[in-house]
């Protein structure tokens, strides 16, 4: 069954990648063996996320990336007898552009990295640091290398 990607944007222009960001999602539903899953992918501003990080996670500042998982543990809230709406992933276009820097790696590659991240969360990934030793980070990079799909 195929997986239903919905992706929009909020204070930020909509751009002419957004179809190949849901062929990118696709492909990492398949890897990870995902089906039927529902996903909302929200491009944004720094100010927009930083309310949500403020609101959900009590943390006043702005993040690249964050993932609104709508299970319950491990069991997926169905939509209908078809599909079950996996949760939401929104991403701040300026952090991305301000993780590029930091790490000194190209946009498509940046942003492909935070529509992952966000997915794996949603996939009951989690990691208690940012540091690149951590088990879910391991894994994400792993499969960054192996999908070298482009997006932008």
């Amino acid at each position: 069954m195929i997986n239903n990607i919905e992706i929009s944007c909020y204070d930020v222009k909509e751009q002419i990648w957004f179809e190949r960001a849901e062929i990118y999602c696709r492909k990492v539903l398949e890897y990870l063996e995902k089906e039927k899953w529902e996903i909302s992918l929200v491009f944004t501003n720094n100010a927009y996320i930083r309310g949500l990080n403020r609101d959900f996670r009590e943390k006043d500042t702005p993040t690249d990336v964050l993932s609104f998982c709508q299970s319950d543990g491990d069991i997926p809230v169905p939509v209908n007898s078809e599909s079950f709406y996996a949760g939401d992933i929104i991403i701040s276009l300026e952090y991305l552009d301000r993780n590029c820097t930091e790490f000194q790696v190209s946009r498509d590659e940046e942003l492909r990295r935070l529509i992952l991240h966000g997915i794996l969360h949603l996939a009951g990934f989690d990691h208690a640091t940012n540091d690149p030793g951590e088990k879910m980070l391991i894994f994400q990079e792993e499969i960054l290398n192996k999908i070298g799909e482009v997006i932008l």
